[in-house]
C-alpha cells in the first residue's frame, strides 16, 4: 500500500514540477504517515493550482489541506515537527525558514550579512572614484595615442615628401649613388627606421640597408588595414625585432608618369613608451583620489550612520514604552529635522499615555476603550440600557470627619475607595464616580453582561467581606459602609457641556439605588424586589420591610442579602 502511494505521489509530482519543493516534500510526508491518502493529496494539489490561477496568490499546501478539511491543522503540524525536527505551533509560522535553518545548506543557514551604511558608502565611493579615473584615463590615453599617431604620420609624410621631391631626377637617370646619398642623409632623423626607393619594376635602387640594393622589394604584412590619403598610403606592422613600425608609401611621379616609389618606416614604440610613462602618474593620482574618496566616504558614512543608529535605538526604546527617550542630534539638516520630529513624537506619545492613564482613572478602562475606539459618534447622545446600580455609602461619615484632622480623614477615605474600586472592577463593573463618601458602581454598561445583576450582588458581598477584614487594622470607616442595589433601565452617555463632559448614568434606577444605600445599616446590603426576583434561588435574603422612598409614589419592598450560592465564576475576565 505504501509503495502504491509512493508511485501515485511520483506521478503527481511529475504533473506539478513547478510546485514548491517544500510543498512536494510535505505532501509525501503526509501520505507516508497516513494522514491523507494519495487521492486526497491530488485533490489538494489541484485546488492549490486552481487557486493560483484564479487569484494569482500562492497558498501553501498545508493551508490548502486544512482548508479542504482533509486533515486537522494539529495533525499536519505534528507531522511537520516530527519529520523536519523543528518546532512550530501552527501553519502560520514561517515553516520554510525554520526548515532551511535546520536542514538547509550552509549558505541557506547562514544569516544574510548586515552591511553597515558607512561601509556601503565607502565601497560605493571607491567604485565611483575608481571607475571615473579609469574611464577618464582610458579616454585621455587613447586620445593622446591618436594624437601621437597622427603626429607620427605627419613626421613620416614630411620625410617621405622630401625623398620623393629629391629622388625624381636621380631615379630617371638611375643615379644610384645620388639616391643612396639622399637616403643616408635622412637616416639621422629620430624615429626613422628605414627609407627605400624602388623603380617602376619594384627593384630597390636605394635603401638604408645597402645589402638590399638591387633586390626586389617585398612589402611587410600589415597589422592594421592600409589607409590611403590621395597619393599617400600607410599602415602599421610588427618588425621581426618586435618593434611597431608605421610604413608610409608614395609614388614618384615625373611629368604625370610614375617612375618609382618611396617608402619610409617610422617607429611607433615611442607612443607606447610615453603611455607607459603616463601610467605611473595616473596610478598615483588614482591612489590619491581613492584615499581622499575613502576618507570622505568614511567621514560621511559615520556622520550619517551614527544618527541612524541613534534613531534605531530610540525607536526600539519607544517600542518598549520608554516615551521619554530623546535623540540628541545637533545638526542643521534633514537628519536633525528627523530627530526633532522624533522627539516631538515621543513627547506626544508620552502625553497621550499620561492622558490615557489619568483619564482611565476617572472614567474606567472599559469606558476609556470605548471612547478611544469611537471618540466622535458614540458619545454624542445617551443610550437607554438595562443595568444594575450599586451605591456604597459610609454611615456617620460627617460626624467622624468633624473630630479628626483632614489628612487622616483623606487617608482613611482613600483606603475605602481603593477597596471599593477593586471590588467592583473585579466583577466586571466600573466605578462611575465618587460622591463625597459614596461610591457609584455600574454593572451592565458600557460593556454589557447578561448576568450583571448577579455580578453586582457578588461584588457587594465580597466588598463587605474585604471591608470587614480591613477594618481590623483600625480604620473604623470600613466597618460603617452600607450598600444599596437596584436593577432596571438607565440612560448612559456623555453628559455635560462643550467645555466639560462626563460619561455617567442617570435615571430612576440610579436614584432608587442611591436612596436605598442611605437606608442600609453598616455592613448591610439592601436590594429591591427587582434584584431579588432576578436572583431568586441563587441568593439568601431576609425581608427588610417595605420602605417609603423619597421621590417614589409607591412604597418599595426591600431585602437584606445574607449570602449567595458559590459557583465557578464571574470575574471581570469571564
Amino acid at each position: 500500500m505504501q509503495q502504491a502511494s509512493r508511485n501515485l505521489f511520483s506521478g503527481i509530482r511529475h504533473l506539478f514540477q513547478r510546485r514548491s519543493p517544500d510543498d512536494v516534500q510535505l505532501g509525501q510526508v503526509l501520505v507516508d504517515r497516513g494522514i491523507i491518502t494519495g487521492q486526497q493529496l491530488e485533490t489538494a494539489l489541484v485546488a492549490q493550482r486552481q487557486r493560483l490561477i484564479e487569484t494569482g496568490q500562492a497558498v501553501r499546501l498545508g493551508h490548502m489541506i486544512t482548508e479542504l478539511r482533509l486533515a486537522s491543522e494539529s495533525a499536519v503540524v505534528e507531522a511537520i515537527n516530527e519529520n523536519f525536527r523543528i518546532s512550530v505551533a501552527s501553519l502560520s509560522d514561517n515553516i520554510r525558514e525554520l526548515i532551511l535553518h535546520q536542514r538547509g545548506t550552509l549558505a541557506e543557514r547562514l544569516p544574510a550579512p548586515a552591511i553597515p551604511i558607512w561601509l556601503k558608502l565607502c565601497i560605493g565611493a571607491l567604485l565611483i572614484v575608481t571607475v571615473t579615473i579609469v574611464s577618464f584615463s582610458y579616454f585621455i590615453i587613447n586620445k593622446q595615442k591618436a594624437q601621437l599617431f597622427n603626429q607620427t604620420v605627419t613626421v613620416g609624410t614630411v620625410s617621405l615628401n622630401y625623398f620623393v621631391n629629391n629622388a625624381r631626377i636621380p631615379l630617371i637617370d638611375d643615379d644610384i649613388l645620388s639616391l643612396n646619398t639622399l637616403i643616408k642623409e635622412a637616416t639621422a632623423t629620430e624615429g626613422l627606421r628605414y627609407a627605400v626607393v624602388t623603380d617602376i619594376r619594384g627593384l630597390i635602387r636605394a635603401h638604408t640597408d645597402v645589402d638590399r640594393i638591387g633586390t626586389t622589394f617585398t612589402a611587410p604584412t600589415p597589422a592594421t588595414p592600409p589607409v590611403t590619403r590621395g597619393d599617400l598610403s600607410y599602415f602599421s606592422f610588427i618588425a621581426g625585432s618586435g618593434e611597431h613600425i608605421l610604413n608610409l608609401t608614395r609614388d614618384v611621379v615625373f611629368q604625370d608618369k610614375i617612375v618609382g616609389a618611396v617608402r619610409v618606416g617610422v617607429s611607433l614604440d615611442f607612443i607606447e613608451q610615453l603611455v607607459v610613462k603616463e601610467k605611473g602618474p595616473i596610478l598615483f593620482m588614482t591612489l590619491v583620489m581613492m584615499t581622499v574618496g575613502l576618507a570622505i566616504a568614511v567621514f560621511l558614512g559615520i556622520r550619517f550612520s551614527r544618527p541612524i543608529s541613534q534613531l534605531v535605538a530610540a525607536t526600539e526604546a519607544i517600542g518598549k514604552g520608554d516615551y521619554r527617550h530623546r535623540v540628541e542630534l545637533n545638526r542643521q539638516d534633514e537628519l536633525g529635522n528627523l530627530a526633532t520630529a522624533f522627539n516631538q513624537m515621543g513627547e506626544e506619545l508620552f502625553r497621550h499615555t499620561l492622558t490615557r492613564q489619568s483619564f482611565g482613572k476617572y472614567v474606567g478602562e472599559d469606558v476609556l476603550e470605548m471612547i478611544l475606539a469611537d471618540p466622535e459618534k458614540m458619545w454624542l447622545k445617551g443610550h437607554k440600557n438595562e443595568a444594575t446600580i450599586l451605591f456604597a455609602d459610609i454611615r456617620g461619615f460627617t460626624a467622624y470627619a468633624e473630630d479628626r484632622e483632614p489628612e487622616t480623614v483623606v487617608e482613611m477615605l482613600n483606603t475605602y475607595f481603593e477597596i471599593a474600586t477593586r471590588g467592583i472592577m473585579d466583577y466586571g463593573g466600573y466605578v462611575d464616580k465618587f460622591i463625597g463618601d459614596c461610591v457609584l458602581g455600574v454593572f451592565g454598561v458600557p460593556v454589557f453582561r447578561k448576568d450583571h445583576v448577579e455580578r453586582a450582588v457578588r461584588a457587594a458581598l465580597d466588598l463587605m467581606d474585604q471591608l470587614h477584614r480591613s477594618s481590623i487594622n483600625g480604620n473604623p470607616l470600613l466597618s460603617s459602609v452600607g450598600i444599596g442595589i437596584h436593577t432596571g433601565p438607565i440612560v448612559s452617555g456623555n453628559i455635560g457641556s462643550q467645555v466639560k463632559m462626563e460619561y455617567t448614568v442617570i435615571g430612576d434606577t440610579v436614584n432608587l439605588a442611591s436612596r436605598l444605600s442611605g437606608l442600609a445599616a453598616p455592613g448591610e446590603v439592601l436590594v429591591t424586589n427587582a434584584v431579588h426576583n432576578r436572583l431568586r434561588g441563587l441568593v439568601r435574603v431576609e425581608p427588610a420591610g417595605v420602605r417609603t422612598i423619597k421621590g417614589k409614589i409607591a412604597p418599595v419592598e426591600t431585602f437584606r442579602v445574607t449570602s449567595i450560592e458559590q459557583r465557578a465564576h464571574v470575574k471581570a475576565s469571564d
